[in-house]
């Protein structure tokens, strides 16, 4: 009996051991999340490469497909004060900006700051009661219906100009793109502003979103630096912002004056709005002249490049798939017919489905930027298993994200019935032009406002073709702070007959 009492304890002993060893290893050695897979890095060294050969996102797409091709759809590109996150696939970034909206909130210090001048802006301030409040002012005036008879106007003008040019090609840009800048203009700094002062705040404006990548550079170092090893590079950027400075403060003081004397009886204008602007969560002080001049930039800036850019895109696209054209100005046609009209309002724009698709298909086809602007993570959290440290950079890739052949049937056609017929409630699961979560676009309203108002008014009013009525439209892009046309739309128009 005792002999098989020792029996069972030796065999009863190692058993035992050995569950205990690996309970004790799982415990030791659970995996702990890590960053996600990215190339190797060298110290230094690829800090060079990135500033002489890389120095802005759009640059580095090509070398961020091949490595998502290696990777997987989430990334860690090792450069500067940290490792870079760079995502390219829907899900995991809807995951991140709307599941975990508060921790993906915030913004990288350096964001855009050459652009704002380090100014208090909407684009890249902090997140916080401050920022929700600049937002929550910016939608609740941008939207007023009391812009519609400023936009009638302004279209209406457009249409005259454009029929003049119907005789021959001309460049889109050229009529198209002051419209969209002029509306905005008078929507920031009231109706009574002369064309000439217009002209100048577009030469400036353009000027400095032209020269992004140029001055971007000025951000990674201390302004005493810049001054030494980019002299050129940061007087032409000063001389810049004196210029803008000297421009907006004129027309602050006027619209001051305009409402101390009532003269102005039209609408309110973004400027009125943030000139009354109190701060509770700084002590309810007002904004400062610098303050109030970096957000009108930041409006008219964000306004109107991603605007234009998205529509020439869309009219490009327009003009190459006659069919596409023929469908939606008929469906205008249609609308606007019903009412008795000569013109698309702006209350006909809900009765249009297809022009709705075909909006939507152009910023999926080519959304204005190929990136969000990046976000700051305020803890560590993990996102699809891997590890994204406290202040890390998380970068989105828009584009990638409408081209995913996994998600999208025929990704690189121009295809707007793909949002037909419930297509449109999946759209925010799989593309996400304006950002989502707390730092979606606040202009987003507006933004497709604009694009629906346009297009359908210059198709119901003109046929749009190519310079040579053939099919030799070329759609290759070039990046800047947008993704814009290479060779910029020329087209030739004819008066539609209804």
């Amino acid at each position: 009996m005792e002999m098989e009492a020792w029996i069972m304890i030796m065999l009863t002993i190692p058993f035992l051991y050995l569950m205990i060893k690996i309970i004790t290893s799982r415990i030791v050695y659970v995996k702990r999340p890590s960053l996600p897979p990215g190339p190797m890095h060298i110290p230094i060294i690829s800090n060079i490469i990135w500033l002489t050969t890389h120095n802005s996102f759009s640059k580095l797409r090509p070398l961020l497909q091949r490595l998502h091709a290696k990777h997987g759809p989430i990334i860690t590109l090792p450069i500067w004060s940290g490792p870079h996150i760079i995502i390219a696939d829907a899900s995991i970034s809807h995951q991140a900006l709307l599941q975990n909206a508060a921790v993906f909130a915030n913004r990288p210090y350096k964001t855009l700051s050459t652009i704002h001048h380090h100014q208090l802006n909407i684009t890249s301030s902090p997140y916080g009661p401050t920022l929700r409040l600049l937002r929550r002012n910016l939608t609740s005036h941008i939207l007023n219906p009391s812009f519609s008879s400023l936009r009638k106007s302004l279209l209406r003008d457009l249409l005259t100009r454009l029929k003049l040019s119907s005789s021959f090609s001309f460049r889109v840009e050229d009529y198209v793109h002051h419209a969209v800048f002029s509306m905005l203009v008078f929507m920031c700094f009231g109706e009574n502003i002369q064309d000439d002062k217009i002209q100048h705040i577009k030469r400036i404006q353009r000027t400095l979103i032209s020269g992004f990548n140029r001055f971007s550079v000025l951000n990674f170092l201390p302004r005493v630096v810049s001054r030494v090893v980019f002299p050129q590079r940061c007087k032409e950027y000063l001389h810049l912002r004196e210029q803008q400075k000297l421009a907006f403060t004129e027309l602050m003081e006027e619209r001051r004056l305009s409402r101390k004397n009532k003269d102005d009886k039209h609408f309110v204008c973004y400027m009125d709005t943030l000139l009354e602007l109190v701060l509770p969560a700084e002590n309810n002080r007002k904004l400062e002249e610098d303050e109030v001049i970096s957000l009108c930039s930041e409006f008219l800036s964000a306004g109107t490049d991603t605007t234009w850019t998205a529509l020439e895109w869309i009219m490009a696209n327009l003009v190459k798939h006659p069919r596409i054209q023929t469908r939606l100005a008929d469906e205008i046609a249609e609308v606007v017919g019903e009412r008795g009209g000569n013109e698309v309002e702006e209350e006909d724009l809900e009765k249009l489905p297809y022009l709705k698709a075909v909006i939507l298909e152009g910023l999926r086809r080519h959304p204005p930027s190929h990136f969000l602007l990046p976000h700051a993570v305020t803890e560590d959290t993990v996102l699809n298993g891997y590890l994204i440290r406290k202040n890390g950079t998380v970068n989105f890739m828009v584009a990638e994200m409408g081209w995913d052949p996994k998600v999208w049937e025929d990704p690189m056609g121009f295809v707007p019935e793909r949002f037909l017929d419930g297509g449109k409630k999946e759209m925010n699961k799989k593309m996400m032009p304006f950002g989502a979560g707390k730092r979606m676009c606040p202009a987003y309203g507006l933004a497709m406002l604009h694009l629906e108002y346009l297009v359908a008014n210059l198709v119901f009013t003109f046929k749009w073709n190519t310079v040579d009525d053939g099919d030799s439209l070329d759609l290759s892009e070039k990046q800047g702070f947008t993704a814009a046309m290479k060779h910029p739309l020329h087209a030739r128009i004819s008066p539609r007959f209804y």
